[in-house]
């Protein structure tokens, strides 16, 4: 992974177009971003949904992710999408949807997310605001690209639930408590479904090929 570093004091342009330039892998951050420049920002990268942005206390962070990093995830969508159907359990998909709250000066966009206990009051919105809506119960990161952990804080500030962080060898699940996350066991998952998920679907496959996506 590679690491890039600008300021707010360059133009717009400049740092548009270090974004364009930016190789698949690489990470570009940038220091002192005001609030206004992050929600502008954010418009400007509308129509290049593959980059990840997240924004803490006037750091930013865009991720640009390795092809392998989109497959896990798409993977990860098809999955809980089976056992939802499966379950006949309520769920909202929100793919890369971009979270964030002004007042606590935190966002993010997972890779994936789902709402499942709070998808009842969320089906159906056109917008939802984290200041009065809830926050999606399950984030999901792939650790193949970059480290997502220090995006943890960002995700607690949200009050988002449960974080499924995968590597592409194992699975780990983390829990907020207290305002802080901590790792659950496999055999716990996935919290906010009604029943176990089925045994033979616990393992994910390195090599699943999907077609899934947003």
């Amino acid at each position: 992974m590679r690491d890039y570093n600008a300021f707010m004091s360059i133009r717009t342009a400049d740092y548009i177009d270090a974004i364009e330039h930016l190789p698949d892998g690489a990470t570009l951050v940038m220091r002192q971003f005001s609030w206004d420049d992050y929600e502008r920002l954010l418009e400007e990268l509308r129509n290049r949904p593959h980059l990840r942005v997240s924004y803490d206390s006037g750091n930013l962070e865009i991720m640009s992710p390795l092809p392998e990093h989109e497959k896990y995830a798409a993977f990860i969508d098809d999955l809980v999408r089976f056992v939802s159907e499966a379950l006949d359990q309520n769920l909202e998909k929100l793919g890369r949807t971009t979270w964030k709250k002004r007042s606590v000066a935190k966002g993010v966009e997972p890779d994936t997310c789902f709402y499942v206990k709070n998808a009842v009051h969320i089906i159906g919105k056109r917008k939802i605001d984290l200041e009065s809506d809830p926050p999606p119960d399950i984030a999901v990161e792939i650790d193949i690209t970059n480290e997502s952990s220090s995006k943890f804080p960002i995700y607690a500030a949200l009050s988002v639930p449960e974080i499924w962080r995968y590597d592409g060898q194992k699975m780990q699940f983390f829990r907020l408590v207290r305002g802080a996350y901590r790792e659950i066991s496999e055999q716990c998952w996935p919290a906010r479904w009604s029943k176990p998920l089925p045994k033979g679907r616990r393992r994910l496959s390195p090599h699943f090929a999907s077609n899934g996506g947003r």
